[in-house]
């Protein structure tokens, strides 16, 4: 995607009113690294993958007041993360899985915030404090992030699109979700994708 200059500022002012709200909800955002061409820029030197916290020091700035996040974004547009652990987790699937839990909550009525990215991951957000159970843990492709670890907030762009929200938070009313209601929708998810795919080799088999 290419990231013309009027786009940039329309962008940096759109992730600082964002990162301006979630702070005054105490929300541990972060400034990260941004799209340059195939590069990512904003610390010293372009960079090949991102989006990653602009400062060294980012977790000992966890917890900034919100008047100090606001300058943060004031020259460029930065992306917008959440350092996770502190308040939130993330729970980080692929969009196959993301799509099956969504449908159980949806059916249970939990209503649960949820982003994706164009490369269609979709990242469930929770009370933080819980480990990933071992089913999902055995899935290789769920991660969860925890304490020491930041995921991006929509509107982040990215190399080929931006960061959206499938579910805003605004839905749940700003009260996460516990993780285990999540994961136990996740691991729902897999038992079903897994007996598809059994009835399907299964009919493979007969024919």
């Amino acid at each position: 995607m290419d990231w013309s200059d009027s786009w940039r500022r329309a962008f940096r002012v759109e992730l600082r009113a964002q990162a301006i709200g979630l702070a005054w909800r105490g929300w541990p955002v972060l400034p990260g690294t941004y799209p340059a061409g195939p590069h990512w820029a904003g610390r010293e030197g372009n960079e090949n993958t991102g989006p990653r916290p602009v400062h060294a020091d980012w977790q000992s700035r966890i917890g900034t007041k919100p008047e100090q996040v606001a300058t943060w974004w004031t020259g460029r547009p930065y992306s917008l993360l959440l350092a996770t652990g502190v308040q939130l987790d993330a729970i980080e699937v692929p969009g196959r899985l993301g799509r099956g839990a969504a449908r159980v909550l949806r059916s249970v009525g939990v209503p649960v915030p949820i982003m994706a990215t164009p490369d269609d991951r979709w990242t469930f957000l929770v009370n933080a404090g819980h480990k990933l159970e071992r089913p999902l843990a055995e899935e290789g492709d769920v991660v969860l992030h925890a304490e020491g670890s930041y995921v991006p907030l929509p509107p982040t762009p990215l190399q080929h699109g931006v960061v959206h929200w499938r579910v805003r938070p605004e839905v749940c009313g700003w009260q996460m979700p516990d993780s285990s209601a999540v994961q136990d929708a996740l691991i729902d998810a897999v038992a079903t994708g897994a007996a598809h795919a059994r009835s399907i080799a299964g009919l493979v088999v007969a024919d």
